[in-house]
C-alpha cells in the first residue's frame, strides 16, 4: 500500500457525490476503495485519520475491542467541533455504553416493534388517503416521508406531534454539515431544553412511553435529568431523520429504476418486501460521515500498522459497494440477498432502532406504490434538491404526481 507523504495531497472527508450519479458514493471514495483497504483523509480540523474502505475490514474493526467509540479520547475523528458536555451513549464504550443502552432497548425489541405494525400501517394509509384527496403535484417529503417516522417516534417517546415543526427544524440544523458550530450548538440547546421540559412533565405525571421510563431512571438516581433529556434528543433525531430520508430517497431510486419498482409493486410476499428493504438500505446507505472510532492499541491491517491514538473512519456507504461482499455492487437488485450490509453499523454499537426502521420501511414500500401505482416524478431528476450538505443524505423535496 502506498502512503501519502505530502499532507497537502491528502483528500478531504467527507467527499462530494457526483451530480450525475446521486445514488452512488462519491467517485473519489470509490477510487480509494479500488486503490486499497486503507487511506489517509483530512477532516475539518486538519487531522488525518485512516479511511477504511473494504467491507470485511470495516466489520472486523467495528467488532474489535481494541477500537473505541469514545468521542473524548485523543485522536477520535470528530465530524465537527465538540461543544459543552454532550452526552450520548453511542459515543461511549462498554460498560457504560451497555448500561445506558439497556435503559432504552426494550421498545425497539423485534416483538415490541412488530406489535406496532398495524398502527404504522394505519398512519401510512391515512397519509396516502390525504395525498389522494388533495391537489397534485405534492411534495412527498412534506406530505408523507417526514410525517410517517415523526408520528411513530413521537408516539413511542411521548413527544407531542404538534411540535413537529420545532423539532424537525432544529434537527436539520444539528445534522447540517454547513451549519456553524454556534448554530448547531444553539439548535441542540433548544432541543435539549424542550426534551428537559418533557422529562419534567413525565416526572410529575408518567405515561406509557419511553420518556416516562427515562424519568423513572432519573427518580432512581441511575440517570441525571440532563442526561435523560439528551438521550431523548438522540432518539428523537435518529427516530425520524434517517427513516424519512430513506423513504424519500428510496422512492426516488425506485422511480429511476422502474423494473425494480415493478418487482416491489407487484408482490404481496412479506419476505420479498423485506429483502427489497435490505437492498435499498445497502444501495443508498444514507449516512455520509462513516462510523468513527479511535485505536486503543496498535493494530495491523493489510500490511499497515494503525497506531494507538489513530482515528478510524469506516465509510459504510463504500463498504456496502464492495464487490467482494456484493457482486455487481453498483446495480440496484431487489432480488439480492443484502441482509449482511453495514448500513446500520456492526458490533455492539450497531443501530438500536434498526428493527423499527426496517418495519416502517417495509410498511411504506409495500403500500405506497401499490396504492398509487402510477406514482411518478413531477419534475426532472436534475432539479431535485439533494442533501449534499447533510450528515444524513436524502432530498429536501420530492415533487410527485400520478
Amino acid at each position: 500500500m502506498t502512503s501519502t507523504s505530502n499532507p497537502a495531497d491528502i483528500p478531504e472527508f467527507p467527499m462530494s457525490r457526483a451530480a450525475r450519479c446521486p445514488f452512488d458514493p462519491p467517485p473519489e471514495l470509490q477510487a480509494k476503495q479500488e486503490e486499497g483497504p486503507l487511506a489517509k483523509v483530512r477532516l475539518w480540523d486538519d487531522s488525518t485519520p485512516w479511511l477504511v474502505t473494504r467491507y470485511a475490514d470495516q466489520r472486523a474493526l467495528l467488532a474489535d475491542r481494541r477500537v473505541s467509540a469514545d468521542v473524548n479520547r485523543p485522536g477520535y475523528p470528530s465530524s465537527a467541533p465538540i461543544r459543552g458536555g454532550a452526552f450520548s451513549f453511542i459515543l461511549m464504550d462498554d460498560p457504560e455504553h451497555a448500561r445506558l443502552r439497556r435503559m432504552v432497548t426494550a421498545p425497539f425489541a423485534i416483538k415490541r416493534v412488530e406489535a406496532l405494525r398495524p398502527a404504522v400501517q394505519e398512519i401510512v394509509d391515512e397519509l396516502i388517503d390525504a395525498m389522494l384527496a388533495g391537489p397534485k403535484p405534492v411534495d412527498l417529503v412534506d406530505a408523507f416521508a417526514l410525517p410517517v417516522p415523526s408520528l411513530v417516534i413521537c408516539a413511542l417517546l411521548g413527544v407531542p406531534y404538534g411540535d413537529h415543526d420545532f423539532f424537525q427544524e432544529n434537527s436539520k440544523t444539528i445534522i447540517n454539515r454547513t451549519a456553524t458550530p454556534e448554530q448547531r450548538a444553539d439548535a441542540a440547546g433548544r432541543l435539549t431544553g424542550y426534551l428537559d421540559g418533557l422529562v419534567g412533565e413525565k416526572l410529575a405525571a408518567p405515561g406509557d412511553d419511553l420518556l416516562s421510563r427515562l424519568a423513572e431512571r432519573v427518580k432512581a438516581g441511575e440517570l441525571s435529568r440532563p442526561q435523560a433529556a439528551q438521550t431523548g434528543v438522540l432518539l428523537l433525531i435518529a427516530g425520524h431523520e434517517t427513516t424519512a430520508n430513506m423513504i424519500a430517497l428510496g422512492t426516488l431510486a425506485l422511480l429511476e429504476h422502474p423494473d425494480q419498482l415493478a418487482l416491489l409493486r407487484e408482490t404481496d410476499d412479506p419476505k420479498q418486501v423485506a429483502g427489497a428493504v435490505e437492498e435499498l438500505l445497502r444501495y443508498l446507505n444514507i449516512t455520509h460521515g462513516g462510523r468513527r472510532r479511535v485505536a486503543l492499541e496498535d493494530i495491523e491491517l493489510a500490511g499497515q500498522v494503525i497506531r494507538a491514538g489513530d482515528g478510524l473512519i469506516m465509510a459504510n456507504d463504500i463498504g456496502n459497494r464492495d464487490p467482494d461482499a456484493f457482486p455487481d455492487p453498483h446495480r440496484l437488485d431487489l432480488r439480492r440477498d443484502a441482509r449482511h450490509h453495514v448500513a446500520f453499523g456492526f458490533g455492539v454499537h450497531q443501530c438500536l432502532g434498526q428493527p423499527l426502521a426496517r418495519m416502517e420501511l417495509q410498511v411504506v414500500y409495500s403500500t405506497l406504490y401499490r396504492r398509487i401505482p402510477t406514482l411518478r416524478l413531477a419534475t426532472d431528476l436534475d432539479r431535485i434538491p439533494f442533501k449534499h450538505d447533510g450528515q444524513v443524505y436524502g432530498v429536501y423535496e420530492l415533487p410527485v404526481t400520478w
